[in-house]
């Protein structure tokens, strides 16, 4: 057997046993093309385009939700984690929010609330909460304060 046959064979052999040590969990852990979700839908934008923000949902509320069959299912956000990357600087920013406590204060020093915590569930991929909604879940932070963006 010559030098490049041994070789030949050695890699085909690695082959093999690199396929044998997959396992089936991991085979499985892979994400079908309807599960995929693109990352550029997760994240919103300043109006500058020098911020981008990504929310996580921490905790929703256990509340059922009124008229579902008016406006599908959704869920009631309680807790959320604000990432802001600054695009110049690339410094990241995070920041846990109690949006139920935000509330409550809100309408207690300015007598008004504008938050609509019922997120639809669809809305929320892998976790995080579409762009298009992030506006609706920071918007009583963002009078009190408590994040600029």
């Amino acid at each position: 057997m010559s030098k490049e046959e041994s070789d030949v064979s050695s890699s085909e052999k690695n082959h093999e046993s690199l396929l044998e040590t997959v396992s089936d969990a991991e085979v499985n852990s892979r994400i079908s093309f309807e599960e995929f979700t693109d990352e550029r839908m997760l994240i919103s934008h300043d109006a500058f385009g020098n911020k981008q923000m990504k929310i996580k949902v921490l905790e929703v509320s256990d509340e059922t939700p009124p008229s579902k069959w008016k406006f599908g299912d959704r869920v009631k956000v309680t807790k959320i984690l604000v990432t802001i990357k600054h695009l110049t600087t690339q410094q990241v920013e995070e920041a846990e929010f109690d949006i139920e406590s935000i509330e409550r204060e809100l309408a207690e020093k300015r007598h008004y609330s504008s938050t609509n915590r019922w997120i639809p569930a669809s809305d929320i991929k892998n976790g995080y909460v579409v762009g298009s909604k992030h506006t609706r879940l920071i918007s009583d932070a963002s009078a009190m304060d408590y994040i600029v963006f």
